[in-house]
């Protein structure tokens, strides 16, 4: 049965239905709230209304939220690469090709299921059966580091920090073309495509998007770049540089359809991550090596003139 979070707003209360309803709602974290209104779940006075509406005295609110999915996540042993761990989060360098949560069709392999079998119980339950721990995600075929929350407190404190954009996350990727100046910034707004649902896209009235890139190397036609999220938007680094015209070596939904050397994984990994500590606010810094597909990749770049 669905659950409805349904109230009037208050005169003392103003300012965005999203921020509201996380703050009213802490058990569900902003990002979950928001996939929801994105589905069309939101009403406001009996009208469907985006995330960014502003509220008014007297607006009643009305939230329907999809009953949690029954099926068995089951604990799976398989190996993690594990960069840290204590009694309040766990931080995993995660191969590609790994998916993180389990999806429709999709109940088993996830780094779910191999959090389950070596966390036990102590994974936080914030975002339900389906995604316990999970703070953030990255892409099947991307690599890297990964933050998982063991308990609520925790889970809390850094979905605050993402929301805030006080986390930062450096990733390395191969793009294609030579791009021609060393730094810049992309500060486009992203949502669905209108014309491919499978796909993410530049979309005026997106939720904002901005990427900045910094150039480590050169080659004939491709260029090895660092890339820092200031926000984090599905697909929002593959997006944003397709978008300007030099899309990720590799990558089978964005840019183009036959890659160098064969490649059918984007050249994407999540290579720094830092934050403060959930509990103790002890500053945390983590940096993690390049898959070797990535490293081969640049060496047979070298040797292309």
């Amino acid at each position: 049965m669905n659950e409805t979070i349904s109230f009037v707003i208050e005169e003392n209360e103003s300012g965005r239905i999203d921020k509201i309803l996380a703050k009213n709602y802490p058990d569900f974290t902003r990002s979950f709230i928001q996939k929801q209104i994105e589905k069309g779940l939101l009403t406001i006075n009996n009208k469907q209304q985006s995330g960014s509406y502003k509220v008014k005295t007297g607006d009643t609110i009305e939230l329907n939220l999809p009953p949690l999915e029954e099926v068995d996540i089951l604990p799976e042993n398989i190996p993690l690469n594990i960069v840290y761990e204590d009694n309040d989060l766990i931080i995993i360098n995660k191969p590609q090709g790994m998916v993180v949560h389990p999806a429709s069709g999709h109940y088993s392999g996830t780094l779910v299921n191999a959090l389950m079998h070596h966390c036990k119980d102590s994974l936080s339950g914030i975002n339900g059966e389906i995604r316990p721990g999970i703070v953030h995600r990255i892409d099947k075929d991307t690599s890297g580091l990964l933050m998982v929350a063991k308990n609520d407190k925790a889970h809390l404190s850094l979905s605050e920090q993402l929301k805030d954009h006080s986390i930062t996350r450096k990733y390395h990727a191969i793009v294609y073309g030579k791009l021609k100046d060393d730094e810049g910034i992309i500060d486009k707004p992203i949502a669905r495509s209108p014309k491919d649902r499978k796909k993410m896209a530049i979309v005026q009235g997106g939720r904002e998007a901005k990427t900045s890139y910094k150039v480590i190397e050169r080659f004939k036609d491709a260029t090895y770049v660092e890339l820092k999220l200031y926000t984090g938007r599905t697909h929002q680094i593959r997006v944003h540089m397709t978008s300007i015209g030099y899309p990720l070596i590799g990558d089978p939904l964005y840019g183009r359809t036959k890659h160098i050397f064969g490649l059918d994984q984007q050249m994407l990994h999540a290579k720094v991550l830092g934050f403060d500590h959930p509990i103790t606010n002890e500053k945390l810094h983590f940096e993690s090596e390049l898959p070797q597909k990535f490293s081969t990749t640049i060496d047979r770049l070298r040797k292309i003139t």
